[in-house]
């Protein structure tokens, strides 16, 4: 397969990367970004910022999106005031986190993140600071689990990611300044991380996951040297906080962009260290499995597109979905009954996979209805059909069932007959229910046979 090749393209490790000494600055002139594009609340941060003393730029995505003309969904700013000297300025500021200090200027619903210049850690080690210091601290794998060494502007540039998030745009001259080529691979339409992409990626390792969801939400290319290493080093987001990949995971498949970015992911063995299950299960059935996963995903990008909500609670019952059939049937082959073995199974599946993203109860416990109500669906005999469609869950359980079905399983028509039983009038649904039979009960449940004690001659 092509991204069996992918492994063994060069790259350039070894190599020190070119670091620029001086911005290109870019006039307003020579760009499209104007200040009417910036959010008034971040114009008034960096403003009140340069007034009391500081630099301060408007950076990052916000200013990545408005060269693309695209909305920015928040604005950040970049400064060379401490976040205790930023929280003086302002009255409504709150600091926040100890991996990454920052500062929150809240004005109503609008939060704009405030982030003092950063340094790199070789710069802490120059300044005499050690590694289990507050300010920085490293993993023995390089992974760094916190990140508060104060730099320049210079500095900054040179820690962030990639080089279309290293932009700063001046709102009082209207200058964007470029310290890491980002114009340059905006209109080349590509994602570049900035230094050693090894090193990098082992600083950070969801990196990785930034670099697809990047790619998929701007419709760039990674760029070669910046892509070779992932593959090798997927297996380091096994490292990562169960929490932090959960934030993640919301990012690039609810973003609008789900199919094209698991086809990313799974491109580049990203997958696996999110979802380990699911990516066995394609490999034993990747027809079913695939096309499951991409319609659900299909789905949802079409419900943000058109602004109706969407669950992660749904989505990953689709995703773990796949993963879950062989389970059931693994019990059942040991003797477990049908139902006992789909609880026990769903269980199971959802605790090995919060070890991996920790899905919070708020979206695990209505993913478990919804995957518990699929057998129901085919109980319909008597009463029941009426009293499933007044549950809470019917609606998420019957778009489940149409899913599975537009994915290939075969449920004997369950799904068409379930689309004519919500649009008919009673006396219909009554003839429906009659002209199932046996269908109507669903599949028996196994029983036990009682084991009867002999009679003795007492119990005549």
């Amino acid at each position: 397969m092509i991204r069996k090749l992918l492994k063994k393209l060069p790259t350039p490790f070894g190599r020190a990367a070119h670091r620029r000494t001086t911005p290109s600055v870019i006039p307003a002139s020579q760009h499209n970004l104007r200040r009417e594009r910036i959010s008034k609340n971040a114009v008034n941060v960096v403003e009140r910022l340069q007034q009391a003393g500081y630099q301060a730029f408007v950076v990052g995505g916000c200013v990545r999106d408005s060269l693309l003309d695209m909305t920015p969904k928040d604005f950040d700013v970049a400064t060379s005031a401490t976040p205790e000297q930023v929280r003086a300025t302002f009255r409504n500021a709150r600091l926040i986190g100890r991996r990454f200090k920052l500062v929150h200027v809240h004005f109503g619903r609008e939060i704009i993140e405030v982030a003092t210049f950063r340094a790199s850690h070789a710069d802490d080690a120059e300044t005499g600071l050690a590694q289990g210091d507050e300010k920085s601290r490293q993993s023995e794998s390089g992974r760094l689990l916190r990140d508060n060494v104060y730099g320049s502007f210079e500095d900054d540039a040179q820690r962030r990611d990639f080089t279309i998030n290293a932009l700063y745009y001046d709102v009082s001259s209207g200058h964007i300044h470029d310290y890491a080529n980002g114009m340059h691979d905006i209109r080349e339409r590509q994602i570049r991380l900035i230094g050693d992409p090894q090193q990098r990626y082992q600083e950070d390792p969801v990196r990785m996951l930034r670099a697809v969801r990047f790619a998929a939400k701007l419709d760039f290319e990674i760029e070669q040297h910046s892509a070779a290493p992932i593959p090798d080093m997927a297996d380091l987001l096994f490292d990562i906080p169960a929490a932090r990949l959960f934030d993640e995971s919301l990012k690039l498949l609810m973003s609008g962009q789900g199919v094209k970015t698991f086809d990313l992911l799974h491109y580049y063995y990203l997958f696996e260290p999110l979802f380990p299950a699911t990516e066995e299960a394609i490999e034993q059935n990747p027809d079913y499995s695939l096309a499951l996963i991409r319609q659900a995903l299909a789905n949802t990008d079409d419900r943000i597109r058109e602004g109706r909500p969407v669950t992660p609670a749904f989505l990953f019952a689709a995703l773990l979905w796949p993963a879950l059939a062989p389970r059931i049937k693994a019990l059942e082959d040991q003797g477990v009954p049908t139902i006992p073995a789909q609880q026990q199974a769903a269980q199971d599946l959802i605790t090995e996979q919060c070890q991996h993203i920790a899905i919070p109860k708020r979206f695990s416990v209505p993913l478990r209805e919804i995957w518990d109500m699929q057998p129901r669906l085919e109980r319909r005999s008597g009463r029941r059909a009426d009293q499933l469609l007044e549950h809470p869950r019917f609606r998420a359980a019957y778009d489940f069932l149409l899913l599975r079905e537009s994915a290939g399983e075969d449920t004997e028509g369950l799904g068409r007959w379930w689309t004519r039983y919500q649009e008919v009038g009673e006396d219909q649904r009554r003839k429906m229910i009659a002209e199932l039979g046996d269908k109507a009960t669903g599949p028996k449940r196994p029983r036990n046979k009682r084991k009867r004690k002999p009679r003795t001659a007492a119990d005549s």
